[in-house]
């Protein structure tokens, strides 16, 4: 394998580690924040202090995937944002919002914080759903209209409820007491709705996508990738019976978050292995949209010295503020 053909699909692995990264450290605080909403005021606190040391580093990951993309694939980014250009622009919208109301809950005198609350949570829905259309749509190869705008809600409704799902799992390993138990509590209500999700999208994906068919149905690959889903399936049967179990509130408060992480993961891998070798399924390959040899070779050089920064940082940052979260103070 030579470099021209080596660099794109180098390129394409670290632009999807930086969006899996994205999804599972910035989806756990998104949601939070969905789960912000009808909280009392104390418990909301609590929520922000577990994700405040994380929440707005965990979105470099975002940044990353997109530069990636930018630059070492051009002719497919221009091609995909202008057809994502809409739910690219609420999505940012809704996270300066959550930023905006995230600095100004601090300060703003006790009788406007229920305000910046309800526009935090806001901001998050906002931003989860615009995630999971654009996920739709770029799954769907930018297709609009019809069946293909049906499947793109489902998947921003299903993407919303998996985040909600992980930051109950996030907010159980986090937190103690009356928060903790009512976080099992709403993990509890939103289980049934990821499963119905992802049951949806897997019957729905491959009716789509007659590419996506032929990888998943024919054999012997068929056989070869029952892994994936009954991973998943072993990964979210273990999470409900986990979320009855009263030994999560003690030694095990980790074990929820694991698992949903896993059961992304298993998302990711099998969305990967849909998608391969193409950038925009059935329309771009990896090669065909890849910037010049020379031209990847200079940016590769950047990539393995802010890559393994970031990742350190991010290790780092997790380290220094593991365990339960304290008390929110502000000086």
């Amino acid at each position: 394998m030579n470099a021209a053909t080596a660099f794109p699909l180098i390129f394409m692995g670290l632009m999807g580690l930086a969006l899996l990264l994205y999804v599972v450290l910035d989806g756990y605080d998104l949601g939070v924040g969905l789960l912000m909403a009808g909280a009392p005021a104390a418990q909301q606190d609590r929520m922000v202090a577990s994700i405040g040391p994380f929440w707005d580093a965990n979105e470099t990951w975002l940044v990353l995937g997109v530069g990636i993309l930018l630059i070492a694939f051009p002719k497919a980014h221009g091609v995909i944002l202008q057809g994502l250009y809409l739910p690219v622009v609420l999505m940012l919208l809704g996270l300066t919002l959550r930023g905006v109301a995230f600095d100004f809950r601090s300060k703003a005198d006790s009788q406007w914080q229920p305000l910046w609350n309800r526009l935090f949570s806001a901001g998050s829905l906002l931003a989860a759903l615009a995630q999971g259309w654009m996920l739709g749509r770029y799954v769907s190869g930018l297709q609009s209209g019809g069946w293909h705008d049906l499947f793109a809600a489902g998947i921003a409704l299903a993407l919303t409820a998996a985040y909600a799902l992980l930051g109950a799992c996030w907010l159980i390993m986090k937190t103690e007491g009356e928060l903790q138990r009512r976080s099992v509590r709403r993990a509890q209500q939103v289980w049934p709705l990821v499963v119905l999700g992802l049951a949806a999208i897997s019957v729905a994906t491959p009716l789509l996508s007659a590419t996506v068919a032929e990888r998943w149905f024919a054999l012997p690959q068929l056989i070869a990738l029952l892994p994936i889903p009954l991973i998943s399936v072993l990964a979210l049967l273990a999470l409900r019976a986990l979320l009855n179990s009263s030994r999560i509130l003690g030694k095990l408060c980790w074990l929820p978050f694991a698992l949903m992480v896993l059961v992304m993961l298993m998302g990711f891998i099998g969305l990967a292995y849909s998608l391969y070798p193409f950038v925009l399924i059935d329309r771009i390959t990896v090669w065909q949209a890849a910037a010049a040899t020379e031209s990847l070779g200079v940016i590769l050089i950047g990539c393995s010295l802010t890559v393994p920064m970031i990742l350190a940082y991010t290790l780092f940052a997790y380290r220094v503020f593991w365990g339960k979260a304290a008390a929110l103070s502000y000086a």
